[in-house]
């Protein structure tokens, strides 16, 4: 079998995090039997769809890496095929005209609340030979009255559901326009879909489709119903628990694979392993280790896995990353040093990309003056420092040892520990007290601006 996956979002909005772990997890079962991704716009709600959004999600997977092998198709470019279908049911009798009025629904609706029954449509048009006519009419599915529907899920294990329960669901609104349970079926069969994955509110939906794909001679696909993403406070992950658009992750300071790692780990595991590759986790996933249960999304988690690729993948690909957030800080990287070595320099201090361009400012820009107004260096200090001055415009070579030697020798002159010198000279240099050791500090300011700075200080 060919394994065929597809991605369906609706670009209402932009792509949330539940959204690209589905995402993530469609990807990964099509490259773990070298089947195909496909990427598919559920853009039918033409009120809500955007192209902005459309571009927001497309935004998102490239930045995580999910490239899709098929697509991207879009719904409202197949309106031609959903009406050919559409009289294809109805000219087979399993669909039919529904000429219910508004009045007539609402009144149904509320006399089922009333009665506590369940609200749904009350089959009224379902055998009714009516000719066509100028009238208002939607379009319903045939749904089987009697039997069951037995939905062999991935993850949830066997559901079953009556059709007695299931109503005759519009497959067509009076505009004409198709609905989404009907689009979603025609773009699966005609696409060969064999495996849907995706959240499980779309549970309910599923015998319904099921229904549909078997009155049209289609063999269903393989379903997996994921469980949703809560927030710390065991609710539906939402804006109010922060940050919830993959983009915004990374204005952040987040990096692709570690929030790729975060999101297949929300729900799936192998083992107690934390830390998977790209390879690893094409390797391992398995839908069948999918859990039922709902996972609670953890920054801090996500932070520490954040922090562990800053410090373990290549220097200059974190440079690249970081590159985009110092533009957004208005830093001019011209002006400093080059972003491998400060990437170097930081990593271990630094769990966003954000985090280290805001701690590495002074490396590019002038401190404030001011600074050793409010935070004066000790005048005991200052002979000390002054004789550091002078060590450091005789240095030939500007290296780590060197400035090291030259702080020392200072130190020892006026009979201080180093400690007691190398934290003026931070302040001086960086104006804060917080830097990456002072003198892979001061080697990467470069002389003429260390100088500088020491003599603005004193």
């Amino acid at each position: 079998m060919n394994i065929r996956t597809r991605f369906a979002p609706s670009p209402t909005g932009y792509l949330h995090v539940g959204g690209a772990r589905t995402a993530l997890y469609c990807w990964l079962y099509a490259h773990k039997h070298q089947g195909t991704f496909i990427l598919r716009v559920e853009d039918t709600d033409l009120e809500r769809s955007t192209p902005e959004a459309v571009q927001a999600i497309f935004a998102g997977m490239e930045w995580l890496g999910l490239n899709y092998d098929e697509g991207p198709y879009y719904q409202t470019k197949r309106f031609d095929r959903y009406k050919e279908v559409i009289q294809q049911l109805l000219q087979q009798g399993k669909a039919y005209r529904c000429y219910c009025s508004k009045e007539r629904l609402e009144t149904l609706r509320a006399q089922q609340f009333a009665n506590k029954e369940k609200p749904r449509y009350d089959g009224h048009c379902r055998n009714l030979s009516l000719a066509v006519t100028e009238q208002p009419f939607v379009v319903r599915f045939h749904n089987p009255l009697e039997g069951e529907v037995i939905v062999d899920d991935q993850v949830h294990g066997k559901v079953v559901f009556q059709n007695s329960e299931l109503d005759d669901l519009i497959i067509a609104r009076s505009d004409s326009t198709p609905t989404y349970n009907f689009t979603v079926v025609v773009d699966d069969w005609d696409m060969q879909v064999t495996h849907v994955i995706r959240g499980d509110d779309h549970l309910n939906n599923t015998p319904r489709q099921i229904n549909m794909l078997l009155a049209l001679g289609a063999k269903p696909p393989v379903y997996a119903h994921v469980p949703m993403i809560l927030g710390t406070d065991g609710k539906k992950l939402s804006k109010r628990h922060g940050a919830v658009s993959v983009m915004q992750y990374r204005d952040e300071g987040y990096i692709p694979a570690a929030l790729l790692n975060y999101l297949v780990r929300l729900g799936w595991s192998h083992g107690d392993q934390e830390i998977f590759s790209k390879e690893e986790m094409i390797n391992f996933f398995d839908i069948k280790n999918i859990n039922k249960s709902a996972a609670a999304f953890n920054v801090e988690k996500l932070q520490w896995l954040n922090q562990h690729y800053i410090k373990t993948l290549d220097p200059a690909y974190i440079a690249e990353q970081l590159k985009w957030h110092m533009q957004a800080q208005e830093i001019n990287i011209a002006n400093g040093p080059d972003l491998i070595e400060l990437v170097i320099a930081q990593r271990e201090r630094a769990k966003t990309l954000k985090e280290m361009a805001e701690k590495s400012r002074f490396f590019y820009e002038e401190i404030d003056k001011n600074i050793f107004i409010e935070q004066p260096i000790p005048v005991e200090i200052k002979p000390a420092l002054m004789k550091l001055q002078e060590k450091l415009a005789g240095l030939t070579e500007w290296t780590d040892t060197a400035i090291h030697q030259a702080l020392n020798e200072s130190a020892e002159m006026f009979s201080l520990k180093l400690g007691k010198l190398a934290q003026p000279l931070r302040l001086a240099v960086t104006g804060g007290t917080v830097s990456p050791p002072i003198d892979c500090t001061v080697r990467l300011l470069g002389k003429e601006r260390v100088l500088n700075r020491i003599k603005n200080c004193l």
